[in-house]
């Protein structure tokens, strides 16, 4: 089975064959973060304009570099939600004319299902059910797969996500764009102990998360450190919020883990990606002898490999989108098949 996956969800326009669920056979990323960067963050319009001059010649060399035509392909897979709105049309109207043109079937794919699908490339012995710990910038996540296509999230952000936090905190201490990255590397030359930061609890589900809190103490920080003429260390107030976050995200998977009676966890996302949140959760798993699946750093971010592999277990079930296809800004995990009008 070869399935094409199309990827246009934020800022990287993507496309990727993938043949029996895992063979990834080509993964062509077209980044635009050195275009963003100037502007400190993800500019919609821009982003929008940029996936519709990429997204051709992304597909066709996804083509070309797994030596597949399109009259041989199963099924064209795209990311329908969520995501930025006008990014997401892009993507979603040129698979719809695509497989219009190739009278191939159309599989929309949810976004979060293909971040978790990444870890069945890279782990092709990992099957549901187990729980799951989706972690990127728009996204915190605690999900139960069920199934390769069936998922129930028993926690998620209130707030800010982790990824959201770990940038907005990056862009206060005067990182770059993207700033979770730059934390990372300055987390690894200070003292994580140096600084006490809030851990929000949330009332009535103890698997949430609210990061809110985390990046307005650090803010405020900053500025009374500022105001008084004084000068803090970036690289310990990066520890810090690393060790912060990581702690939370494992400390709130470990718990559901335990009182859902799984032994099997993931992580996935682009948060996967830190140095911190990987280094807690294997201690953690090792320390309750879980089995630990992480997705290699080529997979965490945004990529069309999984969304073609989230693709070919959505078109075994049988789940297919037809002209009427939609792109939908927010939608739940659990409403993994969309409506069509």
């Amino acid at each position: 089975m070869l399935i094409l996956g199309i990827e246009s969800s934020c800022d990287e326009t993507a496309a990727s064959v993938v043949r029996d669920h895992t063979e990834v056979l080509s993964n062509v990323i077209a980044s635009q973060v050195e275009e963003h960067k100037l502007y400190g963050g993800v500019v919609p319009e821009i982003a929008s304009r940029r996936h519709c001059e990429n997204i051709l010649w992304v597909v066709q060399k996804a083509l070309d570099e797994a030596h597949v035509t399109l009259e041989e392909l199963d099924g064209i897979a795209v990311t329908y939600a969520p995501g930025l709105i006008g990014a997401l049309l892009v993507g979603v109207n040129f698979a719809k004319g695509l497989a219009l043109a190739a009278n191939k079937p159309l599989v929309p794919v949810h976004h979060i299902a293909g971040h978790i699908a990444a870890n069945y490339i890279a782990h092709p012995e990992l099957k549901p059910p187990y729980l799951c710990l989706v972690v990127s910038g728009g996204h915190s996540h605690i999900v139960e797969v069920l199934s390769y296509t069936e998922f129930r999230v028993v926690g998620r952000t209130r707030d800010d996500a982790a990824g959201e936090c770990f940038d907005k905190c990056a862009r206060a201490m005067g990182f770059p764009y993207p700033g979770g990255v730059h934390i990372d590397k300055a987390a690894q030359k200070g003292d994580p102990g140096a600084f006490t930061l809030p851990r929000p609890k949330i009332a009535g589900n103890e698997y949430d998360f609210s990061f809110s809190g985390l990046k307005t103490a650090v803010i405020n920080l900053l500025h009374n450190t500022q105001q008084k003429g004084e000068t803090l260390d970036h690289n310990d107030l990066a520890a810090c919020v690393q060790k912060t976050i990581s702690d939370v995200v494992t400390e709130h998977t470990m718990r559901a883990a335990v009182d859902l009676g799984y032994n099997t966890i993931a992580v996935a996302g682009g948060v996967s990606a830190n140095s911190g949140v990987r280094k807690a959760m294997t201690a953690m798993c090792e320390k309750k002898g879980f089995s630990l699946h992480l997705p290699p750093l080529s997979l965490c971010g945004d990529n069309a490999a999984m969304i073609a592999c989230a693709g070919s277990y959505n078109f075994d079930a049988g789940i297919r989108a037809d002209a009427g296809l939609n792109a939908y800004a927010t939608m739940s995990l659990e409403e993994n098949v969309p409506e069509n009008p």
